[in-house]
């Protein structure tokens, strides 16, 4: 699959947008034969794990096998502790899939994510995206492909990490078909008061980055959501790529 930004964008018309925001939303960011292709591959070609923090905090990623192995009592279980966890700390539940991890491993070896995996890594999009987040000591970007179900969720946080000073910006690329706005899944800014400064609903082939730190998460998605949330997300970051 051969990738490129949609030759009519340019970074300076988002730029000023971003300066004086924060974050900044670009619409059409693939050509749409790419962004079509991109959506049914995670639609119907992704091997989701299911990643959740557990009762210390740490980030926890079940491959399908390891799914089927616990069964579905073990999973709601997991599930419900979660809950229960995010009223106190932070909570996180979603279907992911580790793009920029599984690639360095050699994972999954000619699986069609890869070309999207690739690109990101690539210049274009670090020169793209650098240039509209203002953030010229980026020297590589990185990836995840997320799928939001019904109860899905990431609660209150400013993606600093325990690496904080590494990641510049934050982004999101958006595959989700459609969505009401009633559906739940809202990329969720807040402010030091506790009010909502901004609500984004997930869109599709849209390109959205952010500053890191900034207080954000992502809403629940509702019981009765008719579709998936599907994204890739990932950040800007001035610290070079992990040898594995």
């Amino acid at each position: 699959m051969l990738l490129r930004l949609n030759p009519s964008l340019t970074p300076d018309a988002f730029a000023s947008a971003y300066a004086a925001e924060g974050y900044v939303q670009i619409p059409n960011i693939f050509e749409p034969e790419a962004a079509e292709r991109l959506t049914q591959i995670l639609e119907r070609e992704i091997d989701w794990e299911f990643v959740f923090l557990d009762e210390n905090q740490r980030g926890v990623a079940l491959t399908p096998a390891q799914q089927q192995a616990l069964g579905e009592a073990e999973l709601a279980r997991l599930s419900r502790g979660v809950d229960e966890r995010a009223r106190f700390s932070l909570g996180l539940r979603y279907l992911g899939y580790t793009m920029t991890d599984a690639l360095l491993r050699g994972r999954d070896p000619g699986h069609p994510i890869h070309d999207l995996t690739s690109f990101i890594h690539g210049a274009d999009f670090l020169r793209f995206a650098a240039a509209v987040a203002h953030t010229p000591s980026a020297v590589r970007a990185e990836a995840q492909a997320s799928c939001y179900r019904p109860g899905d969720f990431i609660g209150l946080h400013d993606d600093t990490g325990r690496e904080a000073g590494n990641r510049l910006a934050a982004y999101t690329l958006g595959f989700t078909r459609r969505w009401r706005s009633d559906w739940g899944g809202q990329l969720i800014f807040h402010d030091n008061r506790g009010d909502i400064e901004r609500g984004l609903a997930p869109r599709w082939n849209m390109l959205t980055l952010f500053r890191v730190p900034r207080l954000h998460s992502v809403a629940p998605v509702s019981a009765y959501a008719g579709a998936p949330r599907l994204s890739v997300v990932g950040w800007l970051r001035d610290d070079p790529i992990p040898r594995i």
